[in-house]
């Protein structure tokens, strides 16, 4: 077993997703840090089973990209049926990559990426992920440091360590969050839903994508997530639980009309579960150096797929700010930015998934009814039609790290493009874990003596690219891009785009030498 430092620049309480792709992307700026995580192995049952194309290009940052490929398979778009399974809408995907380099939308198996992700993380040895630790206590010590207390489960003794950061990666039930003094601010949702997963090497001969049944009795989600592996979520009534579907004898009417023709003795019940879906926001999510991510921060209904992802983005967005600061070049202010951007966009995501919740299966009979007269044509409204397959998330909101001008178009807060750029390598390997600047104007030679000793990439976006495209499109000659490739600011004039990035002004020039 690996000695207990006594102090450790971040302590990360939690080995999920989020808490594992935290100290990736921190040891990849050569950050030492402590992970902390109650069990020894991955969680075995399935849970999250969808990622979006801007989550896929995070995951390929982290170095599991090409590993996700080959465990995951694009879903095909989705299909809306009324309480008969007869089809209302669909909405199909084309098998063509995103502007971020990626499918839209990916299902997957949860402790397949799991195992990706900590198996990388043993590419760096300054990243520790230490398992039978419990953590019993976090206090803070003083506005720069921390002491985490954890239990060693299997020789019972007691440990502390000190550390300049605390990352609580530990769930809904984050005691974290309790410790730095913040309650869940409730949205006012909760369902219980069972959720069923099937093996089968039978063909279903169902369409291949999400089938979504827009039923007030008994709304229904089918999902094909492997070659052999399916999914199905039933809103359960309020006198059922899912013992009343522990078999698949007890099953098989609810998922009868996908398996109809099928022997039974072909499916293999891979597990039942109960699950109460609830739609929930820290109310703060940071104390002096103490920060909570992932559903320590945030509970968000599945509807769209995006709990696991807004957890990998809170990830992202905080640790190459900490990253910044803990190595001297950025200013520790910048941190309050965190807070600032993935607070808003995780509620605007939250209430989206309400809202289509509600669209799917909200009114009784009016509003089947409504569904049946409505839904039907939404398909052939383009604007509609677009949307229902759109993976974007909403731009970040202006912060310290996130610079708007006036006007409608703005590319500041949402994400570059990842388009091929040079030798078949796209933007984001050719650029890394440093800040860039996309410009459609040539720089000045100390400006871009400047990029250069600040680390920053120059990537020039010649006519008839995508990124001139982009760039025009936004009413931008210059883009500043941060290294989770959000855009700080966008403009005409060069000289004011570059001042105003924190990582190239003169304090992180000075930094660097």
């Amino acid at each position: 077993m690996t000695a207990i430092p006594a102090f450790v620049p971040v302590v990360i309480v939690g080995a999920g997703p989020t808490g594992v792709s935290a100290a990736t992307a921190l040891a990849q700026y050569g950050i030492d840090c402590l992970v902390l995580e109650r069990w020894t192995e991955v969680y075995p049952q399935p849970r999250a089973v969808h990622l979006d194309d801007e989550v896929f290009r995070l995951l390929a940052g982290l170095g599991v990209g090409e590993q996700f490929a080959e465990i995951s398979r694009p879903a095909r778009g989705l299909q809306l049926r009324d309480p008969g399974m007869r089809v209302l809408a669909e909405f199909r995907r084309e098998n063509t990559l995103s502007a971020n380099g990626y499918p839209q939308a990916n299902m997957f198996d949860q402790p397949e990426l799991e195992r990706l992700l900590r198996d990388n993380l043993e590419k760096y040895p300054n990243a520790v992920l230490r398992g039978d630790a419990e953590v019993v206590e976090v206090v803070q010590i003083s506005a720069e440091r921390a002491r985490v207390t954890f239990t060693d489960r299997s020789s019972g003794e007691q440990h502390c360590v000190e550390t300049g950061y605390v990352l609580g990666c530990d769930g809904a039930n984050s005691l974290v969050r309790r410790a730095i003094g913040a309650q869940m601010d409730d949205l006012k949702f909760q369902q219980r839903w069972l959720v069923a997963d099937v093996m089968t090497d039978a063909d279903l001969a169902q369409w291949d994508g999400v089938h979504q049944v827009c039923d007030p009795g008994r709304a229904a989600t089918y999902m094909r997530i492997g070659t052999a592996r399916y999914r199905w979520e039933f809103r359960l009534l309020d006198d059922e639980t899912a013992d009343d579907y522990a078999t698949l004898a007890a099953l098989y009417p609810l998922i009868r009309p996908w398996v109809d023709g099928v022997d039974p003795e072909e499916l293999d019940l891979v597990r039942v579960a109960e699950y109460t879906f609830r739609a929930q926001i820290a109310t703060r999510w940071r104390r002096a150096n103490m920060f909570i991510l992932g559903d320590a921060a945030h509970l968000t209904p599945p509807f769209i797929g995006q709990g696991l992802g807004a957890g990998l983005r809170d990830a992202m967005n905080l640790s190459w700010k900490l990253a910044g600061v803990i190595n001297g070049w950025l200013p520790g202010a910048v941190l309050d930015s965190y807070e600032d951007e993935r607070k808003p966009h995780a509620r605007n995501l939250i209430r989206f998934a309400l809202g289509v919740g509600a669209a799917m299966t909200a009114g009784g009979r009016v509003g089947d009814a409504l569904r049946r007269i409505v839904v039907p044509g939404m398909h052939l409204i383009p604007g509609v039609r677009d949307k229902a397959v759109d993976s974007a998330t909403p731009g970040l909101r202006a912060s310290d790290l996130v610079v708007k001008s006036s006007g409608r178009r703005q590319l500041a807060g949402g994400l570059c493009p990842n388009p091929i750029v040079a030798d078949g390598k796209r933007f984001d390997e050719i650029v890394g874990r440093r800040f860039a600047v996309v410009t459609a104007v040539p720089l000045s030679t100390v400006q871009r003596d400047h990029m250069d000793r600040c680390g920053a990439t120059v990537i020039a976006a010649h006519p008839g690219t995508e990124l001139a495209s982009w760039l025009r499109a936004g009413r931008a000659a210059v883009a500043a891009v941060r290294p989770d490739r959000t855009v700080m600011m966008a403009g005409r004039n060069v000289a004011n785009v570059l001042d105003a990035v924190p990582a190239f002004a003169p304090h992180a020039q000075a930094a660097r030498v």
